[in-house]
């Protein structure tokens, strides 16, 4: 059975860090789309980062320069460093997982339950 189990949510200042961790088991990822969506309250989900087996990366421009995504294949897991965070980043975070992968949700064929990050004073 295909899970996706992230961890590192919580509570946060603006202007601080978090790093999320994504597990993944039950098949190999080390080929697949790897990376992280986020969905805010009355709002879409949307694509926060994501990282080829090859190491090319999508952020989307709101996040650029202050998230990092990472992925350790061989521990078959994704991480996403957050950095001087802001209270519009506060979403909940889901990890996904795909064979070819895009900017899309509906591409993504396997996705964690999420972990829930918020940016306040």
């Amino acid at each position: 059975q295909v899970q996706l189990v992230e961890s590192g949510g919580g509570l946060v200042q603006p202007g601080g860090s978090l790093r999320l961790s994504c597990a993944a088991s039950g098949r190999s990822f080390s080929s697949y789309v790897m990376g992280w969506f986020r969905q805010a309250p009355g709002k879409e989900r949307e694509i926060v980062a994501v990282m080829w087996s090859g190491g090319d990366t999508y952020y989307r421009d709101s996040v650029k320069g202050r998230f990092t995504i990472s992925r350790d294949s061989a521990r078959n897991t994704v991480y996403l460093q957050m950095n001087s965070v802001k209270p519009e980043d506060t979403a909940v975070y889901f990890c996904v997982a795909a064979r070819a992968g895009s900017t899309r949700s509906y591409d993504y064929d396997y996705w964690g339950l999420g972990t829930q990050v918020t940016v306040s004073s």
